[in-house]
């Protein structure tokens, strides 16, 4: 039956809290709808925050006010993250003026894009949940399976209209994202009011415990690989031969959680396993999952990811097993190159006539300040665009569809709302992503998005006196290290350790086919930046032709005779890394 476990697999441990609470909570439903009816609290209990990660919410608080609110004898200010399912980034105009409005009325006033191609609402009081929900149905939206133990958001290139291949690409992200939902009805049961299902429902796929831990997947064109496809627990490389899309190279067992300290748990890039047609893409994909369904660690939740089951028993035994479960032999992996990360910025006209505008937004954040209102701007382009929205893995925004006759109606909204400078920025800036991290992500042990901007300006000081403004370099920062703007794939990456304190690492390529490695375990940012004013200065003189800027300090910078452990760590027998 789906959601066995390998009693090989498991051993004797006591599977982990997370595990009863799946398995006793009939399929998903077990007692929010009690919980979310109590006026009583702000909050939910820990078993139902659990099990409505699977609807798309996190229970949250407001950490700026912790201290103040406990002094005080009150409880935390407690109010909801959700996410949106949303494979490919795609929307409407309709859905975006929904999801604007809700923001306005029923959540913190600004929209989120996540580094996962979607929308995210902070700050959902309790009593107004299921109301944002009915308003997302309306425009048919939904957050089932956007967090939890399943497969989560699909991410696919942003921008599928400008050739076949690239809509071919988009359809099967989006039937795989279909493909794969659970099929139990709690949440519209819980949120929508559905009748409560009496009995003998199943889940084919997934089993009454679903998966371990989280599950991504990713499609990527090359050479173009903005979805970083090996950070995916799942990828599905295209292959373009002559103009068609002949299928896919189908990429397992990515991941970026980590924890400080703890060398048992590391980043991973994702193993090639070969080559499979088009046409296959669910049934591998089933095969995949069912295979860490049955076989992934139900003991620890920081050994439950994908990666660590591939490394467990190795890469061959879990090709045979998938080629066992769907009935596809592997072909050889095709030849295929990744030149990039970067979205497309400005106007681009496409195959079909139509043109799409590439908006840069730091860190993804849509709302209005004093002389740079984007969220008017966005909405009042929502009120005329026949076209769509596409949300980019990299925080990004495109404006796709716009017609020859719509775009100076377009391009006339975003110069008078200021917002045609936007782009206008270092290729720094334009590269870097953040998570939110404080105050509301209850694992944030650090500033992230709130710290970027400041970072980067200080950054791009030192690159515009290098003479190296123009250049494209990929910096992001976490909160914490499990990893949410995948920052063990930037050239430049700060990972939160503690209050004001980083993890410094270095020397990823570029184009996302190498992880970088710690250089400090522990830094501040201004610390931070004078640690790589030198680096960067030696790079500006030192770089050979083409060099950029993470395969020069994995060059030389990093230790030549430097052991590369599990976690991405350097361990040098010498000194400490030294700019000098």
């Amino acid at each position: 039956m789906g959601g066995s476990m390998s009693s090989e697999s498991q051993g004797a441990k006591p599977l982990v809290a997370n595990e009863a609470i799946k398995s006793q909570s009939n399929f998903l439903r077990g007692e929010i709808a009690k919980d979310v009816a109590d006026t009583s609290t702000g909050g939910i209990s820990e078993n139902s925050n659990q099990l409505c990660k699977f609807h798309g919410l996190y229970m949250q608080d407001d950490r700026d006010l912790r201290t103040e609110l406990k002094k005080a004898g009150k409880e935390k200010a407690f109010a909801f993250m959700l996410r949106v399912r949303l494979p490919g980034g795609k929307a409407t105009p309709q859905q975006w003026l929904v999801l604007d409005s809700i923001a306005d009325e029923l959540a913190s006033p600004s929209l989120r894009l996540t580094t996962r191609q979607t929308f995210q609402f902070h700050g959902i009081l309790k009593g107004n949940v299921k109301q944002v929900i009915r308003r997302m149905q309306s425009v048919l939206l939904d957050s089932i399976a956007a967090c939890g133990d399943v497969n989560r958001n699909v991410m696919a290139p942003p921008n599928p209209e400008r050739s076949p291949v690239l809509e071919q690409v988009y359809q099967h992200s989006r039937a795989w994202s279909e493909y794969a939902l659970p099929k139990t009805r709690a949440y519209y049961e819980v949120w929508l009011d559905e009748e409560l299902v009496a009995g003998g429902e199943e889940e084919p796929m997934y089993g009454p415990t679903y998966l371990p831990r989280k599950f991504k997947t990713g499609f990527a064109i090359p050479p173009l690989n903005d979805v970083d496809i090996f950070s995916q627990d799942l990828g599905y490389i295209a292959i373009v031969e002559n103009g068609e899309l002949v299928g896919y190279n189908v990429t397992v067992g990515g991941g970026q959680g980590m924890n400080h300290g703890n060398a048992a748990t590391y980043p991973r890039l994702a193993d090639v396993l070969g080559f499979i047609p088009a046409d296959r893409v669910n049934a591998v994909g089933e095969a995949v999952l069912t295979t860490q369904r049955d076989y992934g660690d139900r003991t620890n939740r920081r050994h439950a990811r994908l990666k660590y089951t591939i490394d467990d028993r190795g890469v061959e035994w879990f090709k045979g097993e998938v080629e066992r479960r769907s009935g596809v032999t592997f072909e050889p992996a095709r030849p295929f190159e990744f030149t990039t990360i970067e979205d497309p910025h400005g106007w681009h006209e496409c195959a079909d006539g139509t043109w799409f505008y590439g908006l840069h937004i730091l860190s993804g954040r849509i709302k209005d300040v004093p002389g740079w209102p984007m969220k008017t701007a966005l909405r009042e382009i929502a009120e005329i665009h026949t076209g769509d929205f596409r949300l980019t893995p990299s925080q990004n925004l495109t404006i796709s569809g716009v017609t020859p006759e719509q775009k100076p109606k377009i391009d006339e909204i975003l110069a008078r709302h200021g917002l045609s400078a936007e782009n206008n920025r270092s290729r720094l800036r334009l590269n870097a992503l953040s998570c939110v991290a404080l105050p509301t992500c209850g694992l944030a042990l650090a500033e992230s998005e709130r710290a970027l901007p400041d970072l980067l300006s200080k950054f791009e000081t030192v690159l515009e006196e290098a003479g190296l403004k123009d250049d494209a370099i990929s910096l992001r920062i976490t909160g914490c290290p499990n990893g949410c703007a995948r920052p063990y794939l930037a050239e430049i990456g700060f990972v939160g350790r503690a209050p004001g304190k980083y993890a410094l690492f270095l020397g990823a390529k570029y184009n996302g086919t190498r992880l970088n490695r710690l250089v400090s375990p522990s830094i501040t940012l201004d610390d931070g930046v004078e640690l790589l004013k030198p680096i960067i200065k030696r790079y500006a003189l030192e770089r050979k032709e083409g060099e950029e800027f993470g395969d020069f300090c994995d060059r030389v910078i990093l230790p030549a005779d430097a052991t590369l452990h599990s976690v991405g760590t350097v361990e040098s027998p010498a000194e400490p890394v030294s700019a000098n």
